[in-house]
């Protein structure tokens, strides 16, 4: 199931424009261990409906039980975890606490038409909510935002959806889609070999039809979107760096190992003239180094990187061959 913000907001708004009432749950703190961050959500209709999450299933059933027969009238504030009875009763791991907005989405339906248009033109957004009066404003991301509840207003950051495009449809790559789709990313896969074309059937993917440097340069990536190329061909992999390493791409990586991705830069600066700074860029070879060497255990070396990555971990580069 994909938890984005956008997936959420989404179906929360179709059905509010059912006529349902909606009760959007927005995690704004967390301590100790918890599985979801500020920011995420829970969105729960008075009909059963409920789409996101806000703690990997823990407490949902509680707010879905509460939520659905009592909407909430005005936003509060609510915490599970705060007692070693809560811990225990929820199954909070790790004796974790998790801080939660609860706000009724009906009184702004055209307020929510408006952050859904925003997010789908992949912009981000900050919003901010006064727990007060229930009045909100919208206003630019800046850098350094974040997600935090601080003297009756809930400042929430909203962003487009992550997004992976892999060039080659080979076994890693199906593993890694199937992954990075788990972990709420939008998959597009491209590759011109048709054997491999044939035999692709992941229908939660988007196939990118055309050449691995066309196929990047559609895809008009920005900061919440990585490129990995897994063909183990040089000629095609090399046709999405070109361009991959030229755009704002958040993570450009390779298969191959350190003596194949070494070659690869080499090219790259001998031919095409990428300076070292570009080629600091790349990820060769791709993922953690985590002594990956199936198919499956080359994926997770991947999506690990990828997290680790957007919680801003020091990484170790992986020897994959």
């Amino acid at each position: 199931m994909n938890y984005s913000q956008l997936a959420v907001l989404q179906q929360a708004l179709k059905t509010l424009e059912s006529g349902c009432r909606v009760t959007l749950a927005t995690v704004t703190r967390t301590w100790g261990s918890s599985p979801r961050p500020p920011g995420a959500m829970l969105a729960v209709a008075d009909d059963g409906q409920f789409y996101g999450s806000v703690s990997g299933g823990c407490i949902e059933e509680d707010l879905l039980a509460r939520l659905a027969a009592a909407p909430v009238e005005a936003p509060e504030v609510v915490s599970y975890g705060g007692t070693a009875e809560q811990s225990e009763r929820y199954g909070l791991p790790c004796g974790g606490t998790l801080e939660l907005v609860l706000e009724p989405m009906a009184p702004q339906l055209a307020h929510w038409r408006q952050v859904v248009a925003v997010l789908e033109r992949r912009e981000s957004v900050c919003r901010t909510l006064a727990l007060s009066s229930g009045s909100v404003e919208l206003g630019p991301a800046g850098r350094g935002d974040e997600t935090r509840l601080d003297n009756g207003f809930l400042k929430l950051l909203l962003g487009p959806v992550w997004r992976l495009l892999i060039i080659g449809a080979a076994e890693p790559s199906r593993y890694l889609a199937e992954m990075a789709q788990a972990l709420g990313y939008q998959v597009s896969v491209c590759d011109p070999r048709p054997e491999y074309t044939r035999g692709w059937n992941l229908s939660h993917t988007r196939w990118m039809p055309g050449m691995p440097d066309d196929a990047v340069t559609a895809m008009d990536a920005d900061e919440r979107t990585a490129i990995v190329a897994l063909t183990h061909d040089p000629r095609l992999d090399d046709m999405a760096l070109l361009e991959a390493l030229q755009s704002p791409a958040f993570y450009v990586g390779a298969l191959g190992s350190v003596r194949t991705n070494s070659k690869r830069r080499q090219r790259l600066a001998e031919h095409f003239g990428f300076s070292p700074q570009q080629l600091q860029r790349l990820h060769g070879p791709v993922g953690l180094d985590i002594g990956s060497k199936t198919p499956a255990e080359i994926a997770v070396a991947i999506v690990a990187e990828l997290v680790a990555l957007r919680h801003g971990k020091v990484l170790i580069a992986a020897d994959s061959e």
